[in-house]
């Protein structure tokens, strides 16, 4: 009978929150351990810059961020539908008397990776890339801030590169397995 009631119990907890348990006993967690970082943040004299620079960063994602790589997103959506409906029009033409369906591959997550990958390098080392800040920089470490630029393009190229020959294994598979 115990058993039973901790399975409606689990039931009724589902249905009301929405999530399985351990998603609530996740979210407490995280909010133990916010509320631990607030307490520490309460006495330092810096504080209400950091909650300033939180609430700006949120209102810069959620504004013109957001909305910008979302457009970014649908873009490329389009253009590889668009791409891939012609690419596979083709294909059926080719294959009308043998019944087989050329198999589908979305290029958009190779696109997506490596410029989520670019972009989230450039923003961690934007200072360094824009070369904002050279003589503390200099100052704190004794180098220069030249070759993040560089760094950052050749990490960039890399990323997309890597992408791109997964793709062309991904397009020689399919089409060794179309030949079959």
């Amino acid at each position: 009978m115990g058993d039973r009631s901790g399975q409606l119990v689990a039931g009724r907890l589902r249905a009301g929150y929405g999530a399985p348990w351990w998603h609530l006993l996740l979210l407490v967690g995280c909010f133990a351990v916010a509320g631990w970082v607030v307490l520490r943040l309460a006495g330092e004299a810096t504080a209400v810059r950091m909650l300033i620079w939180f609430v700006a960063a949120v209102i810069v994602h959620d504004l013109v961020m957001f909305p910008v790589y979302a457009a970014a997103d649908r873009a490329l959506l389009t253009a590889t539908r668009s791409a891939a409906a012609t690419r596979s029009a083709t294909a059926a033409q080719a294959d009308v008397g043998n019944g087989s369906r050329p198999a589908r591959l979305s290029v958009a997550n190779h696109v997506r990776v490596p410029a989520l990958g670019a972009a989230l390098l450039f923003v961690v080392y934007l200072p360094g890339i824009l070369r904002l800040g050279g003589g503390t920089f200099t100052a704190a470490t004794g180098l220069t801030q030249q070759p993040y630029l560089t760094r950052w393009l050749l990490a960039s190229v890399a990323m997309f590169a890597v992408s791109g020959l997964w793709l062309a294994v991904r397009l020689y598979r399919v089409q060794l397995r179309d030949r079959r």
